[in-house]
């Protein structure tokens, strides 16, 4: 087996290991009388009823697996996913929705959602289920705006080279449902929260942007990133009129943390990038390699973070004599800022980025891939290439820094190979790189 398909391999068994269904079940359990929910008991006779809510890609997967513990317990739910990752369920409703970018099922989602949870009274449990993605998928907007302008402002904050914290910062204080604010609508009825995480650090508020836990954030924070990112000039007049009166006081701000309303709900977080990285790290160790977990928390721009991976493969190669051959592992997420009119994402660009600079590193095989299976707006999950892509694409008269200055990584490799496709993988925790040096 070529290094290639290994790192395919062990980009899979990363994936298996963050599967709703595992997390699920680890997490969640129903015997007797009892629904327990990580250190959460429920006793059914003391519950009115269970309704299920959700927002994510992996959404109707782990409400799946929840429905197959509690099953004829819950009363119903709804639960709203990307498009081509639904399955059928008994008493709760699944619908697909526009992501990166919210269309008209993203608004119909969240007002379904408001309304299952405006039914629970004292005595009812909201089980709440949130993932990546959930930002997009569950959208509404405020007053004296409208869906299309808030089209326009999502476009420009996943052009712009802002993080998902930065993203979600603006997407709370536009929203009367984000931030803790779903929350609100529940009350009296308890209420825990599930997490399956997308974020570098997993903090509850960012992942798809804290429908039910407490916001940290202000409206002061939501107009910096967009005077740091030089969008006010081009944000939709309503959006940035609501931003200022939120910022003057005039709106109100989302719950904090030691607000009541928070009182008696716990929040546990399923998955997140290290129980792939571990996963990963157990297949690698297996085919052989001497495996290394470099970090879960991998970020800033493409140049910044190849900077950092090629000097741990320096590191590695300065060795004397490897004895054996080593994987190297790293999760997080990227930025990129895209300039060009090309087609990609940001692990089919990194690794574009990667191929240029690995010819003089021999023995050198490199994946960067999405755990959702979607880099991007494509279909692909990401890329392999290794110290000879570089050459033997300009063989082929292919020039890959043309692709790259036209952020077009997504055709490059679709002449020249090295796509990975998943399709939808049901999970979602950041992305995968993987580095395999050979033995020398």
């Amino acid at each position: 087996m070529d290094n290639r398909e290994t790192g395919r391999r062990i980009l899979l068994a990363g994936i298996e290991g963050v599967l709703p269904g595992k997390l699920i079940t680890d997490l969640v359990s129903s015997g007797g009388p009892v629904l327990k929910i990580g250190y959460c008991s429920y006793n059914h006779e003391e519950l009115n009823r269970i309704f299920v809510v959700g927002a994510g890609k992996a959404s109707a997967a782990m409400a799946h697996y929840l429905e197959s513990e509690a099953g004829s317990r819950i009363s119903g739910g709804y639960v709203v996913t990307k498009y081509g990752h639904s399955c059928t369920l008994k008493n709760i409703t699944v619908a697909e929705a526009g992501h990166p970018v919210p269309d008209s099922g993203s608004y119909k989602a969240a007002r379904e959602i408001q309304r299952i949870v405006s039914e629970a009274n004292d005595g009812d449990l909201v089980i709440c289920l949130w993932s990546g993605g959930g930002s997009a998928l569950m959208a509404d907007y405020p007053e004296n705006s409208s869906p299309e302008e808030m089209a326009v402002l999502n476009d420009m904050l996943v052009r712009s080279g802002a993080d998902i914290v930065e993203i979600n910062t603006v997407r709370k204080h536009l929203s009367g449902i984000k931030g803790g604010q779903l929350a609100r609508q529940i009350r009296p009825a308890s209420f825990v929260t599930i997490l399956l995480s997308d974020v570098i650090g997993d903090p509850p508020g960012i992942i798809a942007s804290g429908p039910t836990v407490p916001d940290k954030s202000t409206f002061e924070d939501a107009m910096n990133v967009i005077d740091r990112y030089q969008l006010t000039d081009r944000l939709p007049v309503s959006l940035a009129s609501y931003l200022r009166e939120g910022v003057q006081g005039l709106r109100p701000e989302t719950p904090k943390p030691g607000d009541g309303i928070f009182s008696g709900s716990s929040v546990f977080i399923a998955g997140n990038n290290r129980t792939a990285l571990l996963s990963a790290k157990s297949e690698a160790e297996r085919q052989g390699f001497d495996t290394f977990i470099v970090t879960d928390s991998l970020s800033g721009n493409t140049a910044g973070a190849f900077s950092l991976i090629a000097g741990e493969i320096n590191s590695q190669r300065s060795r004397s004599g490897l004895q054996k051959p080593v994987c190297l592992l790293f999760g997080g997420e990227t930025t990129v800022k895209v300039e060009g009119s090309g087609k990609g994402g940001r692990n089919q660009h990194l690794a574009l980025y990667a191929a240029l600079h690995l010819e003089d590193m021999s023995g050198i095989t490199f994946v960067a891939a999405g755990t959702d299976g979607n880099d991007g707006d494509t279909d692909a999950a990401g890329a392999v290439v290794d110290s000879d892509t570089l050459r033997q694409s300009l063989e082929n008269n292919i020039d890959p820094e043309a692709y790259l200055r036209n952020f077009d990584s997504y055709n490059f490799f679709r002449q020249t190979g090295g796509h990975i496709k998943t399709g939808p993988t049901l999970t979602n925790v950041m992305d995968l790189i993987i580095v395999l040096i050979d033995k020398h």
